[in-house]
């Protein structure tokens, strides 16, 4: 039930149990993609006059690419949100951090707000491993299944510091 009808509300907390599956309309062109389903436990309440916290527990796992070999990664996602709405006549125009509820609006769905704190709380890059070696920049071979079949390539500034070196021939 993520849901809420505000009337509700002021009656009283209201409990958010919900689960957004990875296949809801909500996740497209967002760039997350989730595995299998989010599960949401929360409670919705009045925090004074046209204002309303929603602390909840959010559980999902995400799939991404490391970001050095782009294997597969599944992350988890286990953490609390706490969340502050403001009806919009009460809203000020320093009210930042809080989502403002249009006027009017008897049903409020927590999932857009729920979306967008998800993209700002899960992180941007990931590696499959502390100690991945990525690929290959010239063959694109993955150097975590061993080194490839490149030869080491010389960087032709340091071929020409070691000719200044003593002892060394110098090519002509």
């Amino acid at each position: 039930m993520l849901c809420i009808d505000l009337a509700d509300v002021r009656a009283g907390a209201v409990e958010t149990p919900g689960f957004i599956e990875a296949s809801d309309p909500l996740w497209g062109g967002f760039g997350l993609a989730l595995v299998g389903s989010l599960s949401v436990r929360g409670r919705f309440s009045s925090a004074g006059e046209g204002t309303y916290f929603w602390h909840a527990r959010v559980k999902a796992s995400f799939h991404f690419e490391c970001r050095r070999c782009l294997n597969p990664v599944d992350v988890p996602f286990d953490e609390d949100l706490e969340l502050l709405f403001v009806e919009e006549e009460r809203a000020l125009e320093d009210d930042v951090g809080c989502y403002v509820i249009p006027g009017a609006m008897p049903v409020l769905d927590l999932r857009e707000a729920l979306r967008e704190e998800l993209h700002l709380a899960v992180p941007q890059f990931v590696e499959c491993r502390p100690d991945c070696r990525g690929l290959c920049p010239r063959c694109g071979a993955n150097l975590n299944a061993g080194p490839c079949a490149c030869r080491p390539q010389r960087d032709p500034r340091w071929q020409a510091l070691s000719n200044l070196l003593p002892g060394r021939p110098t090519e002509d």
